[in-house]
């Protein structure tokens, strides 16, 4: 049975928010760390986890691994941190198929719950939830002179929908022993 600990609720503003509170998690984290992040689409799980980057001081770009699954990021620490998208793994055969280092990295996993049981005794589980009806800006058509379009005859094509940038509630819940007496946000 794992000891599960109480969950820490916070409300983040924005996109910067987001990234600042990966910024603030990656002091609390070391190797063997198993990070699993929930939400749906546009949350901000990747976002959160370029801050986590940014605090881990990752060479290079942290960028969603969907189409890749996963990617290492060296680090100034030498402790790399593994970036997984399990949108697309159908179970936990394909996830152990990735061969990751739990044990020398830190892993965040994306999409990642109920595909996890037994890899780590401990770990965090973040949910992320974002308003109901808050993915996407209304698309406006807009003419060659910028003023808005009125109908099929307009010349420019509308421009892509705008994501909306809204306060999102994160839940982290820390399962097993490293987190009984560790502080999950960083100072």
């Amino acid at each position: 049975m794992t000891v599960q600990g109480d969950p820490v609720e916070l409300t983040v503003a924005d996109a910067d928010a987001m990234e600042a509170l990966g910024r603030r998690m990656a002091g609390s984290l070391r190797a063997g760390d198993l990070l699993v992040l929930t939400g749906p689409l546009g949350a901000g799980k990747t976002t959160f986890t370029r801050g986590l980057g940014e605090g881990l001081q990752v060479r290079g770009q942290v960028a969603s691994p969907t189409f890749v699954l996963a990617r290492t990021h060296p680090t100034a620490s030498g402790t790399p941190l593994v970036h997984v998208d399990a949108y697309r793994l159908s179970g936990e055969a394909e996830l152990d198929d990735l061969d990751l280092d739990f044990e020398g990295s830190i892993v965040v996993v994306e999409w990642g719950a109920g595909l996890l049981d037994g890899v780590a005794e401990s770990w965090l589980d973040i949910v992320i939830e974002r308003p109901t009806g808050a993915a996407e800006a209304p698309a406006v058509d807009v003419s060659d002179d910028g003023s808005a379009g009125h109908g099929p005859d307009d010349e420019q094509e509308a421009p892509a929908p705008e994501v909306l940038d809204e306060p999102r509630r994160v839940t982290i819940t820390p399962h097993g022993t490293r987190w009984a007496d560790t502080a999950l946000l960083a100072d």
